[in-house]
Formats: structure tokens, C-alpha cells, sequence
């Protein structure tokens, strides 16, 4: 996407390269109509640098009287191949699930169940996979705990003793992660995926005391010819979300 008729690179003030979305800076509208989660990245590096100016756009996010209930740990180089090392030996050897919280209902009704089971079949589809293909479709759900390939990635943390308004707080913080991302030419993958086995990934780090694992994010700098970088999932339409009196 370098130079390309879409985006044009410049530095911002602290020399981070930046995208720009035709003649200005991206609009708001476009990141987020225009964002989608990436599963291939570029062989390209992602400094700390990036990440800290990625959170020093994110933390103007909103938060209920200002409590700013998240923590989140960045990783990059051999501590992001050490996880995705043993994330996979984990998960592709059975191994059990330490996740603080469950991010599913234990049982699925309509009609989140068939939206859940379209967006699945369009992945498949959209990387060659055929349904009763399980090997494929073993080392295809394996590519989470890979970070999908990207350089980098954060797990987010909200502090145990919040309670539900925070974990709002986090989901409004972690949007304001990936919009700033994009601000500065990367994409990203949120992935509970990653949130699933904290007794794995923290071994590889000090976590925050008394939080828990939200979620992780994996960032990079999209593969543009990756198959599976170029489908859409749908999204509602505004008369099925919107109900206004007046």
C-alpha cells in the first residue's frame, strides 16, 4: 500500500511513518467504515515505537468518570515468537483453556448462531477451504495463536476489582487501538483467540496484578494479495439497528 494512489506516506512529528487517505489524513468515516480484522501480514517490522504512539492516540479514549480502567502489554520480536511458539504447541495438542471470563454464551440462539456460522463458512470460502476439510480447517484456526503472521500484538487488561462498565470502557479503548493503528498505515485483528490461554501467554511476561485478560491484537502491515485479507462480512443495516421517536 506504500505510495500507492490510496494512501501517501509522510512522518509524523516524532518520525513514525503515517498513511495518508488521499490528499489528507484518513477520515474518521473511512477508518471505520473501511477497517476490517487482517489474517496475513507483510514481512515488515513493527517498532515500539508505533505501539507507543499507537496508545498515545488510544488513551483519549472515553471512560466512565474518567477511570481509564486498562492496562494493555505490547509484544514484539522473540517475546511475540515465544508466545505464538507455545500457543500453538498448546492449542494443537488439546491443551485446556484458562480464559477469565467467557466471551460466548454456552448455548447459541438465533439469530447470533446463524450469523456466527456465515461469517465462518465466508473464512473458509475466502482461503479455499472446503467445509469437511478438518486438517485445513485445523491449521487455518491455528493461525490465531500465530498472530496470523503480524509483528506485533497487545493483550488488554481491565483491573478485577471494576466491574461491567469497565469492560464497556475496554471496548471502546481497544476500537480506539485499531483506529489509531490505521492512522499509522497498520491494520489489526482483535482475537479473543489470544485471551483464551493466559496461563500460556503469561509466562512469557509480568501481567498486571488482579486483572484480567480481555483480548489480544495482533498488528502489522496488511497483505494486500492475501485471499483472505480481501472478503467482507456483512453488517446490518441501519433501519435494523436504529429505532428513533421523535
Amino acid at each position: 500500500m506504500v505510495n500507492s494512489p490510496r494512501y501517501k506516506l509522510c512522518k509524523t512529528s516524532s518520525g513514525v511513518e503515517q498513511f495518508y487517505f488521499g490528499e489528507e489524513v484518513m477520515d474518521v468515516l473511512s477508518a471505520i467504515t473501511e477497517r476490517a480484522s487482517v489474517r496475513a501480514f507483510l514481512d515488515k517490522p513493527v517498532t515500539v515505537q508505533m505501539l507507543a504512539e499507537i496508545i498515545d492516540t488510544a488513551r483519549w479514549a472515553p471512560s466512565g468518570t474518567n477511570c481509564q480502567p486498562w492496562q494493555v502489554v505490547g509484544v514484539t520480536g522473540n517475546a511475540l515468537a515465544a508466545i505464538s511458539d507455545d500457543l500453538v504447541a498448546h492449542v494443537g495438542g488439546g491443551g485446556a483453556e484458562s480464559t477469565h471470563y467467557n466471551y460466548y454464551p454456552p448455548e447459541w440462539h438465533e439469530p447470533y448462531l446463524q450469523r456466527r456460522r456465515t461469517c465462518g463458512f465466508m473464512l473458509y470460502e475466502a482461503q479455499g477451504i472446503a467445509r469437511d476439510d478438518k486438517p485445513a480447517r485445523m491449521k487455518s484456526m491455528l493461525q490465531n495463536f500465530n498472530f496470523f503472521g503480524a509483528p506485533a500484538g497487545m493483550f488488554f487488561y481491565v483491573p478485577n476489582v471494576m466491574d461491567k462498565g469497565s469492560w464497556v470502557d475496554m471496548g471502546m479503548f481497544i476500537q480506539s487501538v485499531m483506529l489509531a493503528a490505521r492512522g499509522l498505515g497498520l491494520e489489526t485483528c482483535p482475537q479473543f483467540a489470544l485471551a483464551m490461554y493466559p496461563d500460556v501467554v503469561e509466562k512469557h511476561f509480568t501481567p498486571p496484578e488482579n486483572h484480567s485478560l480481555v483480548s489480544g491484537l495482533s498488528i502489522g502491515f496488511a497483505d494486500p494479495d492475501a485471499a483472505v485479507n480481501n472478503y467482507r462480512t456483512e453488517r446490518l443495516s441501519v433501519d435494523e439497528i436504529l429505532t428513533c421517536y421523535d
